[in-house]
C-alpha cells in the first residue's frame, strides 16, 4: 500500500491502486479532523441512548420534552431550499453499486438517494468502490458492462443525487484514528463531501444528504455541527449542505420540530422511514408486557399508530416550510406472474395515492419499474406544482396516538415462519455482500430483517405472543423452524444459481439474535463483526 496516512491513522484493510485517489492524504486528514472533533460527542450520545433505553425498560414512556417547548411553540422556518430540491415527487433508493447507480439516475425519478446504509452491505470493498462510483457518476463518467456485454451509461437527464451515510451506531472498523475506530457515518460523509461537494454545486445541485436512525434533536445537532466544520474546511458557504432526516425511530417522532430546528440552516425536511420505525417500536418497548404487535403484514400505514405518525410528520414539516417525504412500500414488480404483478402495482398506486392526498410532497420507490406509477399518483394531486409545502394538516398528535400499538392479532405460524425465512435469507445475502435483496416478491433491506428477528424475539418473550391456534410461541417451537426454513432458503438460493456458503452462519446468527434473553440492539452490529 503506497498510501500516505495522517499521523495517528491506520487502515487495516487492503487498498487497491484504483482507490488511492479517494483515500488521498487530504481526504484522510479531513476524516481524522472530523473524528477528533466529534467522536467524543458521538460516544456520549450513544451512551445516552443506552441510559434512555434502561429508563424505558423500567416503565418510563416517551413524551414531548418540556425543555424544548419554546421551539415547538416558536415562529420559525427552515432556510430556503435550492431549486434542485423543490421537486421530489418520486425518489428512488438503492446501494452504491455501479449498475444500480446508473439505473436509478436514469429511472425518471426526480431524486435518487444512494445508500451507504440499510440497502448496502458494508464490506470494505462496497464502501470504497461505492465512493469511486459516486465520484465518477457525479462527473458523468460512470459506465458499467455486464457479463453478457450489455453496457449501461448515464442519460443526459438524471435524478438529483442525495447520499445516505451510515447511522451513528455503526463504526468503520477498518479505519482507526489514535487507536479508535472512526464513525461509519462520518467516514462515508467526509469522503463523499470532500471529493464532490464543489463539483455538485458547479453542476447546479449541491451536497445533499439523508440522515438515518436518529433518536433525538441532540443527534441532529451533532450532524449540523459537522456540516458547519465541513463547509468551513473547504471554503464553502454555510447552508450549502442540505439534509433530509429519516424519522425512523419512535423517539424521534416526539422531537420532529426540534430536529428541523437544529438543522434549520441545512434542513431539507423529514422522511417517514416506516420499516425502521416499526422495528424501533418493537425494540424500545420490548419489555412492556402490554405491548405485542401482530404479523408484520398486518402493520400497514393504515393502522392508527402508523397513520398518526405519518400525518404528524407532514404537519411538522409544512408548519416549518420543509418538505415531507413519504416512505417506501416494499412491493416490487413481479416478472413471471401477471396477476401477482398487477396486485403489487395496485398496492404501490394505493400507497402513493394515500401519501399524496395526506400532503406528502413525494415518496420512495425501490425499483425503476415503479417510478412512473408513483409519479402518476403524485401528479394527480399536485398537477404541475413541484410540491405541496403549503398544505397544512389539522389536528393534534402526541403520545396517545403514537403509543397506541395495534393490532396485536393475528400472530400465525405462517407469519412466524415468514419472519424466520426472510431473516435467514437476508442475513445470508448480507454476509455475502448484498444488502438489497428481493425475497418473496418484496424488496428487503436491513430494516425489514430487523423487524423479522425482533418480532420472533418479542413473540417468545411476551405473554401475548400466542398463535391464532392457541399455541404459545417459544424457543422450543422456533428452533426447529429455523432449521426447516434454512433448508428452504438454501433450496431457493441454489435454484437461483447462487452460492449458499453464508447461510448456515446466517441461521446461527438469526437464532442468537431472536432467541437470546438479552435483546441485541442492532442486527448489523454482530453481522459487521462477523464480516471480513
Amino acid at each position: 500500500m503506497s498510501l500516505t496516512l495522517p499521523a495517528g491513522m491506520q487502515i487495516t484493510a487492503p487498498v487497491k491502486p484504483e482507490w488511492e485517489f479517494i483515500l488521498s492524504p487530504e481526504a484522510l486528514e479531513f476524516v481524522a479532523k472530523l473524528h477528533r472533533a466529534f467522536e467524543p460527542r458521538r460516544q456520549e450520545l450513544l451512551k445516552a441512548r443506552v441510559e434512555r433505553q434502561a429508563r424505558i425498560d423500567a416503565g418510563e414512556m416517551p413524551d414531548f420534552l418540556p425543555e424544548t417547548k419554546h421551539i415547538r411553540e416558536g415562529d420559525w422556518k427552515i432556510a430556503p431550499l435550492p431549486r434542485a430540491l423543490e421537486c421530489r415527487r418520486v425518489e428512488i433508493t438503492g446501494p452504491v453499486e455501479a449498475k444500480m447507480i446508473i439505473n436509478a439516475f436514469n429511472s425518471g425519478a426526480d431524486s435518487y438517494m444512494t445508500d451507504f446504509e440499510d440497502s448496502n452491505s458494508p464490506k470494505w470493498e462496497n464502501q470504497i468502490q461505492g465512493q469511486v462510483n459516486l465520484y465518477k457518476a457525479i462527473r458523468r463518467e460512470l459506465s458499467f458492462k455486464n457479463e453478457a456485454g450489455k453496457e449501461y451509461k448515464l442519460n443526459d437527464k438524471i435524478a438529483t443525487l442525495q447520499i445516505r451515510p451510515r447511522g451513528w451506531h455503526l463504526d468503520e472498523k477498518h479505519v482507526l484514528v489514535d487507536g479508535q475506530r472512526v464513525s461509519g457515518g462520518i467516514f462515508d460523509f467526509a469522503l463523499v463531501f470532500f471529493h464532490n461537494a464543489k463539483e455538485q454545486v458547479a453542476r447546479g445541485a449541491g451536497p445533499f444528504y439523508y440522515l438515518p436512525k436518529m433518536e433525538s434533536h441532540l443527534e441532529a445537532r451533532l450532524w449540523n455541527d459537522i456540516f458547519v466544520m465541513a463547509q468551513d474546511h473547504i471554503g464553502m458557504p454555510r447552508g450549502t449542505i442540505k439534509a433530509t432526516v429519516l424519522i425512523e425511530t419512535i423517539l424521534a417522532t416526539f422531537e420532529m420540530e426540534e430536529i428541523l430546528f437544529e438543522l434549520r440552516e441545512h434542513s431539507a425536511g423529514l422522511n417517514a422511514g416506516r420499516w425502521d420505525y416499526i422495528f424501533s417500536c418493537i425494540k424500545k418497548f420490548k419489555k412492556n408486557k402490554d405491548f405485542c404487535l401482530a404479523n408484520r403484514g398486518a402493520i400497514t400505514m393504515e393502522v392508527p399508530f402508523m397513520r398518526a405518525y405519518a400525518l404528524a410528520l407532514v404537519q411538522a414539516c409544512h408548519k416549518r416550510g420543509a418538505p415531507a417525504m413519504g416512505g417506501m412500500s416494499a412491493l416490487i414488480p413481479i416478472k413471471n406472474d401477471p396477476e401477482a404483478n398487477e396486485k403489487a402495482l395496485a398496492g404501490i398506486r394505493h400507497d402513493k395515492r394515500r401519501d399524496a392526498n395526506d400532503g406528502f410532497d413525494g415518496g420512495w420507490v425501490a425499483h425503476p419499474g415503479l417510478v412512473s406509477i408513483a409519479m402518476e399518483e403524485f401528479v394527480k394531486v399536485l398537477g404541475d406544482r413541484p410540491n405541496q409545502w403549503d398544505k397544512q394538516v389539522e389536528g393534534q398528535f402526541g403520545p396517545k396516538d403514537w403509543l397506541n400499538f395495534q393490532p396485536e392479532q393475528p400472530i400465525t405460524e405462517a407469519g412466524l415462519r415468514n419472519n424466520i425465512n426472510v431473516g435467514i435469507h437476508y442475513l445470508g445475502a448480507w454476509l455475502a455482500g448484498n444488502g438489497c435483496v428481493p425475497i418473496h416478491n418484496l424488496m428487503e433491506d436491513a430494516a425489514t430483517a430487523e423487524i423479522s428477528r425482533s418480532q420472533v424475539w418479542q413473540w417468545v418473550v411476551s405473554p401475548k405472543g400466542v398463535l391464532d391456534d392457541g399455541r404459545k410461541v417459544t424457543a422450543e417451537m422456533v428452533r426447529p423452524m429455523i432449521a426447516e426454513e434454512l433448508a428452504k432458503v438454501k433450496a431457493t438460493v441454489s435454484a437461483q444459481g447462487e452460492d449458499t456458503a453464508t447461510y448456515d452462519q446466517a441461521a446461527e446468527i438469526f437464532d442468537r439474535m431472536s432467541l437470546t434473553p438479552d435483546y441485541p440492539e442492532f442486527l448489523t452490529l454482530p453481522l459487521y463483526e462477523a464480516m471480513e
